[in-house]
């Protein structure tokens, strides 16, 4: 018969254990993922043909792992839950059209501004801009572009699987969906860290620079990977969270100075301005679980998952 008062006691060590074994599991992922890219030795910039599709070629085959991660992490965790390994991760069937095309949606809104200050810039105006982006001809170019292809394919399809696909099952647990959801950007911030040791051998600006520019990083790629984390613990798909991080990738950080400086500035701004309000409101809404059906990952978080 097990003894009253110590029942209580190994529940919580159980627990503490689960959330050990959880970051150490994600601490695991991000210096695999961060460490295959200075496997291959070399002077070469990090932007050379060559260099990027070694680290790519090294990516693919840390993000082709992660899942074997999660499964020793539920083994050692003793985690059980109807659901397979690739449906906690993100990749399932159900709901997969509007979880591809509504959360790109929403964050082509968030960059209203952006894309309206392209529109004005280019000298067709709205409709060159759009055939712009819907010239077959262009997209063949960028497909045999490497930096093109690390940057829009690669890159979000490793980072999402490895970051949010992996990751957020083994925070969920432990954690809840919430807290999770603020957690797992923080691995995916301090990975991007490793840009100091890329500038700092080629010598491309002072120490203090070097380190104001990954503070930066730092910050948008935290919040970035906050709102990324939302969207895949909301719908459940990594689809989503791939395709608005190729989406922002392609647009950069929105530029306000520039803006503030454009002839047409209160068009501009006010589209900057509509773009946030109506993200923001849209946010809940586009994101609602009922357009996704049944969140797998959800379902590690118990009946108290806000989150989902």
């Amino acid at each position: 018969m097990q003894d009253p008062e110590h029942g209580p006691k190994m529940q919580v060590e159980h627990t503490h254990t689960r959330c050990w074994v959880c970051v150490l599991s994600c601490l695991l992922l991000a210096c695999l993922y961060v460490g295959s890219l200075y496997v291959w030795r070399s002077s070469l910039p990090r932007d050379h043909p060559s260099l990027i599709r070694r680290r790519c070629a090294s990516v693919l085959l840390v993000s082709a792992l992660s899942p074997a991660v999660v499964k020793a992490w539920m083994h050692c965790a003793n985690v059980k839950v109807s659901a397979t390994l690739w449906e906690l991760m993100g990749v399932r069937l159900e709901g997969l059209v509007p979880a591809a095309v509504l959360p790109l949606l929403l964050t082509m809104v968030f960059y209203l501004g952006p894309l309206v200050h392209s529109a004005m810039d280019n000298p067709k105006g709205f409709t060159g801009a759009l055939q712009s982006a819907l010239d077959v001809q262009s997209w063949m170019l960028c497909a045999g572009d490497a930096v093109w292809l690390r940057n829009q394919v690669v890159a979000p399809v490793t980072e999402e699987l490895v970051f949010r696909g992996a990751m957020l099952p083994m925070l969920v647990p432990c954690m809840g969906p919430t807290a999770a959801i603020f957690m797992a950007p923080l691995f995916f911030g301090v990975a991007h860290f490793h840009h100091i040791i890329e500038q700092r051998r080629l010598h491309e600006d002072s120490m203090s620079g070097i380190f104001l520019v990954s503070g930066v990083q730092f910050l948008y790629t935290t919040v970035f990977g906050a709102f990324t984390s939302f969207v895949f613990m909301r719908t459940g798909h990594v689809v989503g969270p791939v395709l608005c991080h190729s989406f922002c990738n392609s647009q950069g950080l929105p530029d306000i100075s520039s803006a503030l400086q454009h002839p047409q500035r209160c068009a501009l701004l006010f589209s900057y301005l509509m773009g946030l309000l109506l993200f923001l409101v849209l946010l809940f809404r586009v994101t609602d679980p009922l357009f996704y059906g049944e969140i797998p990952v959800c379902r590690l978080a118990g009946p108290a998952a806000s989150a989902c």
